[in-house]
């Protein structure tokens, strides 16, 4: 198997596996107040896994496009932020229960989506188009986050 595929697959595994586990949808969560356009808690497993999947691809589809050295690591930089970014949503507002620090942290990980999006176009149209689906639930997703600290604050006093 190609080092793409393996980067790909490893990245959007260890994505959405980490994303799940980091995701504890008990009493704390039960009990916030949410927006009546939440979508139900079943679909963002699927949707995450659809999303992950095809930016996978899209970095596959980048890869190839790729012609130096330079533009590899540039593209391994950028997925590999976004996997920073994407990493750090689930702990701040799941396990520490701080939806609030989670929003300040949204800017960023829509920012690095915003760059896969963009700069991919370079190698691949195709790959710049699977971003699409991430760009678009990581926005919905921060409005959702925005109206569940408005319903809810203020966060951090017990």
């Amino acid at each position: 198997m190609s080092f793409e595929v393996i980067f790909a697959i490893a990245w959007a595994v260890i994505l959405g596996g980490a994303g799940g586990l980091l995701t504890n949808i008990g009493p704390w969560y039960h009990n916030l107040k949410k927006p009546s356009w939440q979508p139900p808690n079943w679909l963002f497993g699927p949707a995450w896994t659809i999303i992950l999947g095809l930016a996978g691809w899209a970095f596959v589809l980048a890869w190839r496009g790729t012609v130096t050295e330079t533009e590899q690591t540039f593209l391994i930089a950028l997925y590999a932020i976004n996997f920073v970014c994407h990493l750090l949503w689930s702990p701040l507002f799941f396990k520490l229960e701080r939806p609030d620090w989670a929003l300040v942290e949204v800017p960023f990980l829509w920012a690095s989506v915003l760059s896969l999006a963009i700069f991919l176009r370079e190698w691949s149209v195709l790959a710049s188009w699977l971003i699409v689906p991430y760009l678009i639930w990581v926005s919905f997703a921060a409005l959702l986050n925005a109206k569940i600290v408005q319903l809810n604050r203020p966060f951090g006093r017990r």
